[in-house]
């Protein structure tokens, strides 16, 4: 079947990659901001409280992934890590809906904001040690970076516990949910 007149033969993208690329390029911006401030005022080590015991600053400098593990294992987190963001970039560019475009945008940018120090801090490329500095009681010490990862995770769950997938479907409508909203399906036309 032939395309109608004027109409492209590629899809250009859409502007919901767009809004993922512009939530990355923030979330990773305001991620290397506070570590760049928790480095140049607080003390290594040392805890300061925020909100009493509940919250406080407390800078260390994390070699391994989430929650410390893979201490030992920087280079391999640094190319799994390289990979997963041109996966994430690659179907940001693919995404037509809403929900998954912020998703994206809050992954790739906490995914960039630890794959960044692994790239340019001490001791080397690849091999740099991730800035920490937000520390929870029985919690280990984190950054914006990993709040970004963490909330995108728990939206993926949410968005496929109901059947939304990264088109813009859902589950049993093969329309967009945006489009599946306002067109009525064929058992309700007249």
């Amino acid at each position: 079947m032939q395309a109608e007149a004027g109409t492209p033969l590629t899809h250009a993208p859409s502007r919901r990659t767009g809004l993922v690329l512009a939530l990355a390029a923030v979330w990773l911006g305001l991620d290397q901001l506070t570590k760049w401030w928790a480095e140049s005022s607080l003390t290594r080590g040392e805890s300061v409280p925020l909100v009493g015991e509940l919250l406080q600053l407390h800078l260390t400098y994390n070699s391994g992934a989430a929650f410390s593990l893979g201490t030992g294992m920087t280079g391999v987190l640094t190319a799994v890590a390289t990979l997963i963001v041109v996966v994430i970039v690659w179907q940001a560019f693919r995404t037509r809906s809403l929900p998954w475009a912020l998703t994206l945008g809050l992954l790739l940018g906490g995914a960039l904001g630890n794959l960044v120090d692994r790239y340019l801090r001490p001791p080397g490329v690849g091999v740099g040690h991730v800035v920490d500095f937000l520390r929870l009681p029985n919690f280990p010490v984190f950054n914006l970076a990993d709040i970004g990862i963490t909330t995108a995770a728990g939206l993926i769950i949410l968005l496929a516990l109901r059947g939304v997938s990264p088109d813009g479907t859902t589950e049993g409508d093969p329309r967009p949910a945006a489009d599946a909203e306002l067109e009525p399906t064929p058992e309700e036309r007249p």
